[in-house]
């Protein structure tokens, strides 16, 4: 039995007609006619008694109307499905993110891309860089939005944005009344910083930022999330460098002042495995709002 068969017949079946079926299939009668033939010897019952008087559907026939035509249509339905699923409009993207893109334009891409693609489900889940990148390697994930581009060979990565880097200081703290500062002046300050196995490229970055301006900061506590590191911050415990996007943060009690020193800004770059699967990826990379 062949789905073409079961087409032949649903068409005889709505039509009576073996003339109009075959019209409304676009076939010549005497292949309608074989069809019908072959379909009734794989279903071992004659389906349609045929006379002067016209065709009927038999007892067998009318039995196997209904499963023929629910069966046409799931597969139908499960071609149709196919082919939205290769053309990225069905499926799921696993989605890691670091906590400074919640503040830089993450929501406003997520309500575009639904907009585009509104059967394609975007599952998301905060991780530090390091613990996407695992993740990645691991297949648990299928794209990350992580703050470096040093990845194993297997994986690639396109630059998304960069911002620069600010102080942070509790409110109270004397250096927050100016309005911008020489890095030298946290040289003797203890520091909160980014977590080295959270993201040991930018725990790396920072220090050799301060390490460029005459000395290493003196550690006092680490985050797994910059969250974390500016909460810490706001609460009295050090101070620290940190992205721009943690201005609007909203976090009561720490201040951002802008470094005299041109440093290398942060960057947020997208990061996948070369050889996953594309489709969803790559359209909601394009789905980036300006």
């Amino acid at each position: 039995m062949e789905f073409r068969h079961l087409r032949c017949f649903i068409a005889v079946a709505d039509e009576l007609h073996f003339g109009r079926a075959a019209q409304r299939l676009g076939l010549s009668q005497p292949p309608l006619s074989v069809a019908i033939q072959q379909l009734e010897a794989s279903v071992g019952a004659r389906l349609f008694d045929r006379d002067s008087k016209g065709v009927r559907l038999t007892p067998a026939g009318q039995a196997f109307r209904g499963p023929a035509a629910a069966l046409l249509a799931s597969a139908e339905e499960a071609s149709a499905l196919a082919r939205e699923v290769q053309a990225g409009e069905v499926g799921r993207l696993r989605l890691g993110f670091v906590g400074s893109t919640l503040f830089t334009g993450l929501s406003s891409w997520l309500q575009a891309h639904q907009v585009r693609h509104p059967k394609v489900e975007v599952i998301v889940v905060e991780l530090n860089s390091q613990d996407q990148i695992d993740a990645l390697l691991a297949g648990e994930l299928d794209l990350g939005l992580v703050h470096t581009d040093r990845l194993p060979p297997v994986m690639a990565s396109q630059a998304l944005y960069s911002e620069p880097f600010l102080a942070c200081l509790p409110a109270h703290h004397p250096l927050a009344a100016r309005e911008t500062l020489p890095l030298a002046a946290l040289s003797d300050q203890p520091f909160i910083l980014f977590s080295r196995k959270g993201s040991p490229d930018y725990h790396a970055r920072i220090v050799d930022i301060c390490r460029r301006e005459g000395f290493y900061p003196r550690l006092q506590h680490e985050g797994r999330h910059w969250l974390s590191v500016v909460s810490l911050v706001s609460q009295g415990l050090g101070v620290s460098i940190v992205p721009a996007a943690f201005l609007r943060a909203g976090v009561q009690g720490a201040v951002f002042r802008p470094l005299a020193e041109a440093i290398e800004p942060s960057a947020v770059f997208a990061a996948w495995r070369r050889d996953a699967p594309a489709v969803l990826r790559d359209q909601f990379l394009a789905a980036r709002p300006g």
